[in-house]
């Protein structure tokens, strides 16, 4: 793996990338490894499991990829994350240890951590299993945070949230640090946007709140019947997929909703392009990367009131109480009836948008790797 002998004068660090299966953790490291190479006193050592591979593919030029081939049940994945791994990075001689999610090795050189992942998801999931896994998380999230050297939290509302309420213990060692927007995310006047088509883009969980957004579409196609809604994002919960497609025929909406599934960016950027609204109904979000591809495009966005969405959006969007069917579907209707106001959205979204840089991003991460190092 490595033979632990730095000859280039360069600061060590490890990504222990394990964590990074789905969602933004996948959106996180995909866009912040390119321009992180550009720290030229930096050397870089990306662990992934053979089974992440498919979803990264070769690292850039300049991070070396470590791929570990075993059966990744989550035991197996705990031991090597805290034992395995920081017997290797000392013999690696390794600098920090830098760990995109809520935990990471606790013994690691100099561990860096990113929060990312809400704890609050567990007043929202019903199934026990998942209520365990996410009390477990916040133990974890504690217990690293308590070990760790420094943290990224990528948004205000994340340091605040995660951090416990123990700003006197927490608070210098969390930096926060925004996400960016991949570059690809862009405005084309040339593209015409559909009348009608609204668009949601998320993994379907029960937080994300697709079913008050599908709830307020009978009142919204009372008055404006050819709208449509599309939801791109991964089935995940099959549970709430189920309970989400009883709504739709409840409400005989079956020719109304579309579920795409997991899309590429460049579809992404399509449908951004041509969608006539894009509504973030998410009630649990410490960022919400699509509020911000979704205004990169030029997109008119309806979002949640809550979490970390208005940091994060500012006076680029319109907001609604995500659990209100009512205002929700108020919102929408006065939007599609106002075309001036469409188009004002768009173009302050697009400037909120202008905000947010992955480049910016990997620079303070970079400062914080080095400062960790110390």
């Amino acid at each position: 793996m490595g033979d632990g002998i730095r000859s280039n004068g360069k600061i060590r660090v490890i990504i222990n990338a394990l964590h990074a299966k789905s969602g933004g953790g996948v959106t996180y490291l995909r866009n912040i490894l390119a321009p992180l190479v550009k720290a030229e006193d930096l050397e870089f050592h990306l662990f992934l499991h053979v089974d992440q591979y498919e979803l990264f593919g070769e690292p850039p030029e300049g991070i070396r990829l470590h791929l570990l081939d075993f059966r990744a049940t989550f035991l197996r994945l705990l031991a090597w994350e805290q034992i395995a791994l920081p017997v290797l990075a000392h013999e690696m001689g390794a600098d920090v240890t830098f760990s995109p999610a809520n935990y990471g090795p606790l013994l690691a050189p100099n561990p860096v951590i990113v929060l990312r992942n809400s704890l609050a998801v567990v007043q929202r999931e019903r199934r026990m299993a998942k209520r365990l896994y996410w009390v477990g998380l916040a133990l974890a999230t504690m217990v690293s945070l308590l070990g760790c050297r420094r943290a990224v939290a990528v948004s205000d509302y994340a340091r605040k949230a995660l951090g416990f309420g123990l700003p006197g213990w927490f608070g210098r060692k969390i930096e926060v640090i925004h996400h960016g927007v991949d570059v690809r995310f862009t405005p084309d006047p040339s593209v015409r946007r559909v009348p009608g088509k609204l668009l949601a883009v998320s993994d379907v969980y029960v937080q994300k709140n697709l079913h008050t957004l599908i709830a307020a579409l009978p009142a919204i196609r009372a008055v404006y019947p050819e709208v449509r809604l599309v939801v791109a994002g991964r089935l995940v919960d099959a549970e709430y997929h189920g309970e989400l497609m009883e709504v739709i025929r409840r409400h005989g909406l079956e020719d109304a909703v579309e579920f795409l599934g997991g899309v590429s960016p460049s579809r992404l950027v399509e449908l951004y392009r041509c969608c006539s609204l894009f509504v973030f109904p998410s009630t649990v979000e410490t960022f919400g990367n699509p509020l911000v591809e979704a205004m990169a495009c030029g997109a008119p966005v309806l979002c949640s009131n809550i979490a970390a969405m208005p940091e994060v959006a500012g006076d680029g969007v319109q907001y609604f109480a995500p659990l209100d069917v009512d205002a929700m579907a108020q919102r929408v209707i006065t939007l599609l009836g106002d075309e001036a106001a469409r188009d004002d959205l768009g173009r302050r979204g697009l400037a909120r948008a202008g905000n947010f840089s992955w480049d910016i991003t990997a620079k303070r991460t970079a400062d914080l790797l080095r400062e960790a190092a110390r």
